[in-house]
């Protein structure tokens, strides 16, 4: 059976309001495998309800780009689109950079109308999704030690951000997930850019003397950060071969991601998108109340009609020196806005 057979046959979608084309945008990576699993998302997706078309597309580091994907829909006579960024939390690629390329796209086709979709967020069927995929690491295949879950320390690894907001998240998410689980405790740190780091996160979770760490790497798809987060893990286990240390894989294709997709889609059909901007360090800065300078003129509605500016530069550059290593550094830039 094909992995969109699989689904296919078993899951059921509700309807849409619409027939609108969806720009199914992903953050992107060089790692083709990363890259791969994106794309078989997608054409799952779209092999759940044909009645429009599913194109997918990339915010950098690979193709189809934002713009070509909007070049595809305007091609065959759409002048409608639904947007819908396949990232986890609000951070800054959610809030700016996607819109960025947006508002490039509708310059070069000023009739075109975006209906921007929310990221995924916290909802209860993705922590129903980590406590089933836990709950398989209790069985004696996985666990042959049979290590109870009150002697092991849960690590939840997020990205990592540049927007406190999204990073506080990510802590969230962790401990709605660890509440009520059983587990002896919860750490949580990050592959990038904010602190904790992986290595910090282990220092941490050997602190309580576990018997098992158990690693859950908070990601849809694999990719580069996916892969040196088992590395990590990998050489801790051999720095540490008294505790048992488990890795679980990124989420990839689920049923439960796909239910949640066609929720975040037929949102954008409703106009039901809302977003919390109570502590969005860009919404503070405009109000003088953090940062430095604030120059971008964000509708934090999130109504999203691409009417405003955005200063079209990436916040960072891959491969370039991490400005946010020392701990120190980070605490002083994190709160400032470009």
């Amino acid at each position: 059976m094909t992995v969109s057979t699989q689904f296919t046959e078993s899951l059921s979608l509700p309807p849409l309001p619409e027939k609108r084309p969806l720009l199914m945008i992903g953050h992107g990576t060089r790692d083709e495998e990363g890259r791969q699993t994106f794309l078989d998302f997608a054409r799952v997706y779209q092999e759940l309800d044909t009645s429009r078309p599913v194109i997918p597309c990339f915010l950098e580091l690979t193709a189809p780009t934002i713009l070509e994907g909007v070049e595809y829909c305007v091609s065959r006579g759409y002048t409608e689109i639904s947007a819908l960024p396949l990232l986890l939390f609000a951070a800054r690629h959610n809030k700016f950079d996607v819109t960025n390329e947006l508002d490039r796209s509708r310059e070069r086709f000023p009739d075109i109308k975006f209906h921007y979709g929310r990221h995924l967020g916290i909802t209860p069927s993705l922590i129903d999704l980590w406590h089933d995929r836990l709950a398989h690491l209790d069985s004696p295949h996985h666990n042959p030690r049979q290590i109870p879950r009150s002697e092991t320390v849960l690590l939840f690894v997020g990205r990592g951000s540049s927007d406190p907001d999204a990073n506080g998240d990510v802590c969230k998410f962790a401990r709605m997930l660890w509440e009520g689980s059983g587990y002896l405790s919860l750490e949580t740190c990050f592959i990038g850019i904010t602190h904790p780091r992986l290595e910090e996160g282990f220092r941490r979770a050997r602190f309580y003397e576990p018997k098992r760490i158990i690693v859950l790497p908070y990601f849809l798809f694999t990719g580069a950060l996916v892969k040196k987060i088992f590395t990590i893990a990998e050489q801790q286990q051999q720095l540490n071969p008294e505790i048992q240390i488990d890795c679980l894989p990124e989420m990839g294709i689920r049923s439960e991601l796909l239910r949640l997709v066609r929720e975040r889609e037929i949102e954008t059909h409703l106009g039901q998108v809302q977003m919390n901007c109570e502590m969005c360090k860009f919404r503070l800065a405009a109000l003088g109340k953090g940062g430095e300078h604030h120059h971008h003129a964000h509708d934090h509605s999130h109504a999203h009609d691409h009417s405003h500016a955005h200063d079209h530069g990436h916040h960072h550059h891959h491969g370039a020196p991490d400005p946010y290593a020392k701990l120190e550094d980070y605490h002083d830039r994190i709160w400032q806005v470009p």
